[in-house]
């Protein structure tokens, strides 16, 4: 390889250390790999509460591969679901168990039939006590009442009768704190939904009540926006909307998502949009989401590593992160883009210092074949993201560099033109003072 410019020497000699021979000085100097280890599904499902609990458990059950780790999420689900009143969900996660969990797992008629006779009951009794509010014209009477009809949907697992209750409460709320409240009620419901257009729509609506914004609530919306954003593949936005979130946030929003998740969405969204300086400024040198990035160390020495150009670890890193990102219910739509366009990043950084570079040296920096790592470089060349040729028999890639002749001659031309534009200007002027055709301004006495 050919260096272009002698002040990138330093970050070659950590490419260099990075993909060369792995010797023993550099195995001892080489921070240890994370293993690949199976997901604990008690210790994750402990990060949430709720809803969205049940529902990553009875995801991983169904996206998982492994019998084990399906019958755990089944298990755990089973119990908190019956610490709740939803039993349209507990149906379906005992025939889901369809008896494999053994004695204890079984259909519960009696508690299903007790969750619904009570269901009714409490239905009945909501109904009567809105019907009193909206008699008695009580705005704060009735906005309680929907809510309270919200709640009862919700926890049923009604979601559009849950969603319809809490927006009608909007032509009751009197104060900001009212807004707010209705606003994180019906983004609570419309992520549970999938339907995050309303979710955005929502976020909007409550940033504008910014008397009742505190640290807490802000970092919940930034969050709800990131996920919109993140659903949406707008994972530049994303980023930045986790980016944004505050180290208050902790577990008081586990209902929809865990201190880890902003970590690991945020960050893998920010490497694979956000340029270097970005990534240093914003994301490295960013002491509140540093403190989300302690509670994921796996992610916080990946970013380290690609900064670093420590890529075959930072790849490493991500290769044994892969198997439990897919059991994201938010993320597993996007771990393959997020994975090709950081990779691409890192094909793309790794060739920028340099004249050319030995493809076989850069293969083995990667943990792929030459054949693999060209076929690779010809695609980020097709899509004129490398600006390169591949001599495919020595296999060498040469940088192809601008004709420097032409963007002299391109230049000086520029500089003509804004010359000449420069004079007339002036001849305009001074023509213009010299037969005093100018507008003096008018003293106010």
């Amino acid at each position: 390889m050919d260096a272009d410019d002698e002040t990138l020497n330093p970050m070659i000699d950590e490419i260099y250390t990075n993909g060369g021979e792995d010797t023993d000085n550099n195995r001892t100097n080489r921070r240890a790999i994370m293993s690949g280890d199976q997901l604990d599904i008690e210790a994750y499902s402990s990060l949430y509460s709720g809803r969205t609990k049940i529902m990553r458990l009875l995801f991983i059950a169904n996206k998982s591969k492994n019998a084990t780790v399906q019958l755990d999420a089944l298990r755990l689900a089973y119990h908190e679901i019956k610490k709740g009143e939803n039993t349209q969900l507990f149906r379906e996660v005992v025939a889901k168990i369809d008896g494999r969990l053994g004695e204890g797992y079984e259909m519960d008629l009696g508690w299903c039939d007790g969750v619904e006779r009570k269901m009714e009951q409490k239905k009945e009794r909501l109904e009567n006590e809105l019907n009193a509010y909206r008699t008695n014209l009580i705005k704060e009477s009735i906005r309680m009442g929907y809510n309270d009809f919200g709640d009862f949907y919700y926890s049923h697992g009604l979601l559009g009768d849950a969603f319809k209750s809490y927006v009608r409460t909007r032509d009751y709320c009197t104060t900001s704190k009212h807004i707010i409240h209705m606003c994180l009620s019906t983004i609570l419901v419309s992520i549970e939904m999938g339907q995050f257009s309303h979710v955005s729509s929502y976020v909007n609506k409550a940033e504008q009540a910014t008397d009742a914004l505190d640290p807490i609530i802000t970092s919940k919306l930034r969050c709800a926006a990131g996920l919109a954003n993140l659903e949406a593949k707008k994972y530049k936005l994303a980023a930045r909307k986790f980016l944004e979130a505050g180290p208050e946030l902790g577990s008081t929003y586990n209902e929809v998502i865990a201190a880890q998740d902003v970590a690991t969405y945020g960050g893998l969204c920010a490497l694979a949009t956000f340029d270097r300086a970005e990534l240093k400024s914003k994301v490295i040198d960013n002491s509140n989401f540093r403190n989300f990035l302690e509670l994921v160390p796996e992610v916080r020495e990946l970013i380290n590593d690609f900064y670093s150009s420590h890529y075959a670890s930072c790849l490493e890193y991500l290769g044994n992160l892969k198997s439990n990102l897919s059991l994201d219910i938010h993320l597993h739509d996007h771990v393959e883009t997020l994975y090709d366009q950081i990779r691409h990043k890192a094909l793309i950084q790794y060739t920028l210092p340099f004249v050319s570079v030995d493809l076989n040296m850069m293969a083995n920096a990667f943990k792929t074949t030459v054949v693999g790592i060209e076929k690779e470089l010809e695609a980020l060349i097709t899509d004129n993201q490398i600006q390169a040729r591949i001599d495919s028999h020595n296999k060498i890639l040469y940088a192809r560099h601008a004709d420097q002749r032409n963007a002299t001659f391109q230049r000086v031309l520029e500089t003509g033109r804004e010359f000449d534009r420069d004079v007339r200007s002036m001849l305009l002027r001074s023509n213009l003072i010299k037969h005093d055709f100018n507008i003096r301004a008018s003293r106010k006495l």
